[in-house]
């Protein structure tokens, strides 16, 4: 249904093709999705020149008329459900049932910025503090940033491109997005949901690009800030390039669990093989490190290891299917690598472990050691670690080891447990009796060290897009 006639990218409020065609296939049995277009240099400066364009109108627009917008945004998503549900299936390979819940998070992270645009920041502040304030009063009113630039993965085609999109319409800047070119076809189909708003032409482009071109998202002094989600390795790297615009890190992590006394057991079990094998992994939030309390490890494993064998692997369009194909064979192989490694290193295989072509078995592995990639690195694949500690301040410096921040998941009944991780873990979110894999689209989203700097969650994005401004008034 998605093969004719193709998808032209969104450049400055139109629909356009350029001489560079993008194929994007599926990731299940290799078939052609459908076709696009790579956008230029050309491309991207009219898109920076209509931004700039647009930059007034969009900052003088009442918050009635951005709600208005986002609103619509909202129910047509809705409307249109089980369409974008399949196209994110059929470009990702995430299970269908898994692509339907990111379109309603995505119906729910427009509603949520559709209210927050009526609620933008401002502040009445006493002067009179000392004598020299005496007589006058302050205003701090929040204003645009100005234009955008968003960089969005192939992980959540729709909603991490949302959670760029959204904010900016709320906070009044342009923005240019630049997709996944693995994934891109969502974000185009969102297109003609916003080409029908009344949001100006210019103000949202959605330009798939090489990476030469997009890295000009990077370096350009027009664009004031820059919001990626994607690797560390890229995200620091672009924030060297970055000159003066603010920018903001999404760079996923090595997510760890604690299971404690007084645990239910059985509700962690589950939550721990949803948030491990949820998507093959590819979450940046994936649940990739358990460490069980001794007493406790053998029987949560032995549960683990039963409702692993369960997961239904097949075609990703099956409403049935939990678990399918990686996005691509490098990905697939990079984890059967890492697997290699750990095993040669003393780890045991409880589960798992071979490859077929992008398919990676639901893997869990034991006996591992920190410095092993399985446990420092970002696995970002069907890979869980389980081992077992001794104490609760343990596991908390186990989670804490390496160079990964994001969120932590703690299955205790303990208030002085939930307390000390609260207060001794080093992540953005510590999710109390559920796996680090929760997120709802409200919340402020981000992480420490390595998995980068500032928040997503349509407030604090909001937040990150606008700049306070003084007025002192004599009265």
């Amino acid at each position: 249904m998605f093969q004719e006639p193709g998808f032209k990218i969104y450049c400055a409020g139109n629909f356009i093709t350029t001489s560079k065609q993008l194929l994007v296939t599926n990731p299940f049995d290799g078939s052609m999705v459908a076709g696009t277009f790579l956008a230029g240099d050309a491309e991207l400066e009219h898109s920076i020149n209509a931004a700039a364009e647009v930059e007034d109108e969009l900052a003088e627009m009442p918050s009635y008329k951005r709600y208005a917008i986002l609103k619509q945004i909202s129910e047509e998503l809705l409307a249109r459900r089980s369409e974008f549900a399949e196209l994110i299936t059929l470009e990702s390979g995430k299970p269908l049932r898994f692509a339907l819940a990111e379109v309603d998070r995505s119906i729910q992270t427009f509603h949520v910025a559709a209210e927050e645009s009526r609620r933008l920041p401002s502040e009445h502040m006493r002067i009179d503090w000392t004598a020299a304030g005496e007589g006058k009063e302050g205003i701090v009113k929040y204003f645009p940033v100005g234009i955008v630039a968003g960089i969005s993965p192939f992980n959540f085609p729709l909603n991490l491109a949302v959670h760029k999109l959204a904010p900016a319409i709320a906070a009044g800047c342009p923005i240019i997005l630049k997709p996944s070119s693995l994934t891109p076809l969502t974000t185009l189909l969102l297109a003609q949901i916003l080409d029908l708003t009344a949001l100006p032409k210019g103000a949202v482009s959605i330009l798939p690009m090489d990476r030469q071109t997009g890295n000009k998202l990077v370096t350009d002094d027009r664009i004031s800030l820059l919001s990626f989600t994607g690797s560390p390795e890229v995200g620091w790297k672009m924030k060297r390039d970055a000159g003066k615009k603010k920018v903001v890190l999404e760079l996923g992590g090595n997510a760890g669990v604690i299971v404690s006394h007084g645990a239910e057991l059985e509700a962690a079990v589950a939550k721990c093989v949803a948030g491990g094998f949820a998507y093959a992994g590819q979450v940046c939030i994936h649940t990739q490190r358990i460490y069980v309390l001794s007493e406790l490890f053998d029987a949560f494993t032995t549960r683990f290891l039963e409702k692993v064998s369960l997961l239904r692997a097949g075609n990703p369009m099956d409403p049935e299917t939990d678990f399918a194909e990686m996005i691509d064979v490098a990905n697939a192989e990079r984890i059967e690598n890492w697997i290699s490694e750990a095993v040669k290193g003393g780890a045991k295989i409880l589960a798992g472990g071979k490859r077929d072509r992008s398919f990676m078995q639901p893997t869990v592995l034991t006996g591992t050691k920190e410095d092993m990639q399985v446990c420092s690195g970002e696995v970002f694949g069907p890979v869980v670690v389980i081992e077992p500690v001794n104490t609760f301040a343990e596991a908390v410096n186990r989670v804490n080891a390496g160079r990964f921040g994001l969120q932590a998941g703690i299955f205790t009944d303990s208030i002085t447990e939930m307390n000390t991780a609260f207060n001794k873990l080093h992540v953005g979110g510590v999710i109390i009796n559920d796996v680090p894999t929760f997120r709802v689209d409200h919340m402020p989203y981000g992480g420490v060290k390595d998995s980068g700097s500032g928040r997503e969650g349509v407030k604090y994005a909001i937040l990150d897009m606008m700049e306070p401004r003084l007025l002192v008034k004599n009265c």
